[in-house]
């Protein structure tokens, strides 16, 4: 990659925990050692998930580990005229559909939505989902880190929704227009997000955009299995003394760290994992018991 460019993505529905902090530090080193440019944006796509001031105290944390963004901070909250645009031109191009079906009756049949509504011509939006025709199932994707990753194939076929009946715009639309707007190269995420790929890579070739190349950072989970997310009430990270939870997050990402590690600076420990860094060093686990 000539020019790299690099983000890192948090939606504000809580403070950020040490899952979070992985996929940050993560993505801040892969553009760093690449001589790139970290951006920050905010997904705030949601309004009832979202908690008062978070986005401000995720980059005041952001700050505080020493992890300074490129450019602006985009917030989604302030695109959604360009996520509608895309949207209608899908819906008169025949490329997206209305769909009435509800949550209950898809797990109904069991789970994944069977195409109903695809050819019902529906003109009413009211009360209907947007979904996008998927011709050409992406079942599976190469990953910089682990290599092929297969998507289960029902998931792969899947119309998926761009717009939901609340009205909300979908994370994968959102998250492709926007990684095109900024001119995103790769992105560097949580092994959560390894199912959506496929569509996104979809959104990319519908939009006639060559896709960004993908790399997913082992998952935090806690003695349960479960991962580290707001929604499980995952601790905030310590923001007035960070350089423990800093040691403990490379460590994580599969650093080895000096004996005197603990003695340096924050932005030498950056500068350090920025000249150290390698993917060959990620654990191959695509999930890792959290150090807390």
């Amino acid at each position: 990659m000539s020019t790299y460019i690099g983000r890192f993505a948090p939606s504000p529905s809580g403070p950020l925990h040490f899952g979070s902090l992985v996929a940050a530090l993560g993505s801040y080193f892969q553009a760093k050692s690449h001589q790139g440019q970290w951006l920050v944006r905010i997904e705030d796509l949601d309004p009832p998930r979202e908690m008062p001031g978070a986005a401000s105290l995720i980059l005041s944390t952001l700050e505080h580990y020493g992890l300074h963004w490129d450019q602006s901070v985009i917030y989604q909250s302030q695109r959604h005229q360009r996520y509608q645009e895309q949207i209608e031109t899908w819906l008169q191009s025949g490329r997206a559909y209305y769909c009435q079906c509800t949550r209950k009756q898809i797990k109904q049949s069991g789970g994944f939505y069977l195409g109903t509504c695809r050819k019902k011509n529906i003109i009413n939006s009211e009360n209907c989902s947007i979904r996008l025709k998927v011709d050409d199932a992406i079942e599976q994707f190469h990953d910089e880190k682990h290599g092929i990753i297969t998507i289960p194939k029902q998931l792969a076929e899947e119309d998926f929704i761009i717009k939901r009946r609340d009205g909300l715009f979908a994370y994968n639309l959102a998250v492709v227009l926007d990684d095109i707007d900024q001119g995103i190269t790769q992105v560097v995420r949580g092994a959560d997000l390894i199912e959506p790929t496929g569509r996104q890579i979809n959104l990319y070739r519908y939009l006639q955009h060559p896709e960004v190349s993908y790399v997913h950072l082992p998952l935090a989970v806690d003695a349960q299995g479960h991962k580290l997310s707001k929604q499980n009430h995952a601790p905030a990270v310590d923001i007035k003394s960070p350089k423990q939870t800093l040691m403990k997050v490379m460590s994580f990402l599969g650093f080895t760290l000096p004996k005197d590690f603990e003695s340096a600076s924050i932005e030498q420990m950056l500068d350090w994992g920025t000249r150290n860094w390698r993917l060959t060093q990620l654990p191959n686990a695509l999930t890792l018991d959290s150090p807390f």
